[in-house]
């Protein structure tokens, strides 16, 4: 299996420290982001992965290389602009190939087994498999809920949800399902149709979990990788990460 690490946006939450330092590149304990990503897909088994960049991505690029140093092989999908989660995928289907793909958010820092989606096989029937996490404080509302089958629904109002986590795994034939005419969208709005259809699976994982999507958050983390509450090496699963926990 191929893998994709979203690494194009532009960071604006994460400004200052983004003006100059692409958001992958922003350091968790004494490795970049992107590093944990690319040596845990190599340790799941991984060998090509995809990278999109857009701003500063001279910088991901000079930094990762080839690939080589870490056991994998990175083809690079580049943007004159960012083009969103779904733009970023459609545009670099050429360099994932027919066969379903994984898809794992830059900006996010996790202990999920990854060998586990590598290693299983996967329905002709299902579009998209989504992992799900327990809603953290800056998304109470949540994202989707999973009914009795596992498919992933929208949540009504009396519904438990949960979050959609950044890493999933995909088909290249759900882009071929979506019209858009702009190259710019979302991946929710890929996965619109397939999620109304009961074509998109999901499962929770209630282990570390962070979104690295602000300086408090990435200063948050920072601050107990240094107190070696998480090792930065093998990300722990101590109740500390703010995830807050529901029953699925």
């Amino acid at each position: 299996m191929k893998a994709m690490i979203l690494a194009a946006g532009f960071g604006e939450r994460l400004r200052p420290l983004t003006n100059d330092t692409p958001k992958p590149l922003l350091k968790i304990g004494t490795k970049p982001l992107i590093q944990y990503h690319v040596e845990r897909l190599a340790s799941a088994g991984v060998r090509e992965l995809v990278i999109n960049t857009s701003w500063l991505g001279d910088q991901i690029e000079s930094f990762l290389g080839d690939g080589s140093r870490f056991g994998v092989s990175i083809s690079w999908s580049r943007e004159t602009e960012p083009l969103d989660t779904g733009g970023g995928i459609r545009r670099a289907l050429p360099l994932l190939g027919s066969d379903p793909f994984l898809v794992i958010n830059g900006d996010i820092w996790t202990n999920y087994p990854l060998a586990s989606l590598v290693e299983r096989e996967w329905s002709e029937e299902i579009d998209a498999h989504l992992v799900l996490v327990p809603n953290p404080e800056h998304n109470l509302k949540g994202d989707f809920t999973l009914d009795l089958q596992r498919r992933v629904r929208y949540p009504l109002e009396s519904d438990e949800s949960v979050t959609f986590s950044g890493i999933s795994v995909m088909r290249p034939d759900l882009f071929a399902l979506f019209l858009s005419a702009s190259e710019k969208f979302p991946i929710r709005d890929v996965l619109a149709g397939s999620i109304k259809g009961g074509y998109v699976t999901g499962e929770v994982f209630r282990d570390t979990w962070w979104d690295i999507g602000t300086v408090e958050r990435l200063q948050a983390l920072n601050a107990l990788v240094s107190e070696d509450v998480f090792s930065e090496n093998r990300v722990s699963g101590k109740e500390v990460s703010p995830v807050k926990k529901v029953d699925s």
